[in-house]
């Protein structure tokens, strides 16, 4: 048996009046079993108060997580607010743990972490919660890419850390009350766990009578569309004149058909065209592969909201659920910024069943399965879009 409570406190100039709050809540609505984990998520300032640090190393469970520009939990939505998802059971394990400072040699480092915390265990996690961090030489890909080769079987959900600044400057990952910038905090899961998880990106019939084939690209970096320069293939469809500039180009999300992978399960991936290089090169905010072909699309407010909406009655209709991680794309609430900039997080507060405990917040990058493919689940990085974990 598995069960979830999600906490919370606006409290950030007084320790003890905060993680009174957070055990008041705990204590009324859980009980703690033999194994707990703690996801967590919070605004940066909660770091600078000493909030964070003292709330973690007074909990009696692990607490894994990242800081976020805005939240919600069950009746409760806001941008100055810690919040913490408790995960309890029986005949479920976690096992938390962190990769030393990344640098070059990713590959060892996540395999040397994934080792030091799996070492009790003969099988593969059923579940693994990555935390990344945001801004360094790693793209969010390579994240997965990485984790893939420790677990190749298990599904990956996560998210990189973010804050509420244009560079994510102030954005910090969160192990036990430990913050930095570059290491990667984690959660595996085994036992009686049942994962689920659904995507919600942008409308089909948002479609824009754009499109084009990756004809040459490394990573991040598509060169060539077309077999034509990057930046002058959009230039040939108007790129200044129809409001494709660089003022605004970072708000475009990109249907990528990845066909082209010998993983491919039918299911696009939303891209965020980033920034152009001296040389016409397009940066996207994630891997495009050579061979796949994108659709340019459109969004508006009420596309996310909508999206949105739409994933909370999927969830509504759905039998077991013990608890709901949902993690939203920072650039799909700076869509939806008119005179109310938490309203995606306020329809899942209002809309979710009150009786499924649940935490949201803003992303930097959304790691979620997009599906099995002959039992190996398609772990993907995703931008622009709602990745939700149901347990």
């Amino acid at each position: 048996m598995l069960k979830c409570a999600s906490i919370f406190t606006y409290e950030i100039d007084n320790q003890t009046a905060a993680l009174s709050d957070l055990n008041a809540q705990l204590d009324k609505k859980l009980n703690l079993m033999d194994n707990t984990i703690g996801i967590i998520m919070c605004h940066p300032e909660f770091i600078n108060s000493g909030i964070l640090k003292f709330v973690c190393e007074n909990l009696p469970f692990d607490i894994v997580g990242v800081t976020t520009a805005a939240q919600a939990v069950n009746g409760e939505a806001g941008d100055l607010i810690l919040t913490i998802f408790v995960i309890t059971a029986d005949d479920v394990r976690f096992k938390a743990g962190i990769t030393d400072c990344l640098g070059d040699d990713v590959d060892a480092l996540v395999k040397e972490a994934y080792e030091n915390a799996s070492k009790d265990e003969s099988k593969e996690p059923k579940l693994a919660m990555i935390f990344p961090p945001v801004g360094l030489q790693h793209a969010g890909d390579s994240y997965i890419e990485r984790w893939i080769k420790c677990v190749p079987k298990t599904p990956i959900f996560g998210t990189l850390a973010i804050d509420d600044t244009a560079s994510f400057g102030d954005s910090e990952t969160i192990f036990n009350g430990l913050t930095s910038k570059r290491n990667m905090p984690f959660v595996l899961c085994y036992g009686n766990i049942n994962p689920r998880f659904l995507i919600g990106t942008i409308p089909e019939e948002n479609t824009m009578p754009y499109k084009g084939e990756i004809t040459s690209s490394t990573g991040s970096f598509v060169h060539e569309i077309n077999e034509q320069n990057s930046y002058s293939y959009f230039e040939s469809i108007g790129f200044e004149t129809s409001g494709i500039s660089s003022v605004n180009y970072l708000f475009l999300p990109f249907s990528i058909d990845q066909k082209s992978r010998d993983d491919y399960d039918g299911v696009p991936v939303i891209r965020v065209l980033d920034s152009f290089t001296d040389g016409g090169t397009a940066k996207f905010h994630g891997n495009v592969d050579e061979g796949s072909v994108f659709t340019l699309l459109k969004c508006e407010a009420q596309d996310v909201l909508s999206t949105t909406q739409c994933k909370v009655n999927e969830i509504n209709e759905m039998d077991d659920v013990n608890g709901v991680l949902l993690f939203s794309c920072v650039v799909r609430r700076v869509v939806t910024m008119t005179d109310n900039h938490n309203e995606e997080f306020e329809i899942v507060r209002d809309s979710l069943r009150p009786d499924i405990p649940f935490m949201m917040g803003s992303a930097g990058g959304e790691i979620c399965p997009t599906g099995v493919r002959n039992g190996i689940p398609t772990n993907r990085y995703h931008n622009y879009s709602i990745a939700i974990l149901v347990i």
